[in-house]
């Protein structure tokens, strides 16, 4: 079976050789269930906190982190939502750049690039850069 120790095997296998670990998250940090607009979230932190609870591991291994943001905010499902584009514009972004929600199909909600927003999540995650994407849609 391909069950495994994962904190002695992360721990044993690259940690202790300084091996280098990429990880990713998946959901945005407005989700997190501790710093996200509740009741709106998911049930699990989405923010770098996830990373150390949901591998195993110490902060102390953590050497760079990048923040990957869309040139617009987008958002599935209800929720506050202050740079909402609710006319053509919103819809133009939904079909070009594709936001349809992955498991649900749902269209997401799309707006402005919320800088408030951008700042919250730094000051959370502590971004060592920014990956801006879709800048092309």
């Amino acid at each position: 079976p391909m069950v495994v120790d994962s904190v002695r095997f992360l721990h044993d296998r690259f940690l202790t050789q300084g091996k280098r670990i990429l990880v990713e998250g998946a959901n945005a940090a407005m989700l997190d269930i501790d710093f996200g607009t509740y009741p709106f979230v998911t049930s699990s932190n989405t923010t770098i906190g996830g990373v150390f609870t949901g591998l195993g591991f110490s902060p102390q291994y953590l050497k760079e982190t990048v923040g990957v943001v869309k040139a617009y905010t987008t958002r599935v499902g209800a929720g506050p939502f202050p740079t909402e584009l609710k006319d053509e514009l919103g819809e133009k972004l939904q079909n070009e750049g594709h936001e349809y929600g992955t498991t649900t199909g749902r269209k997401r909600r799309c707006g402005w690039l919320d800088m408030v927003l951008l700042k919250y999540s730094n000051d959370i995650n502590g971004y060592d850069a920014i990956c801006l994407t879709k800048l092309d849609v």
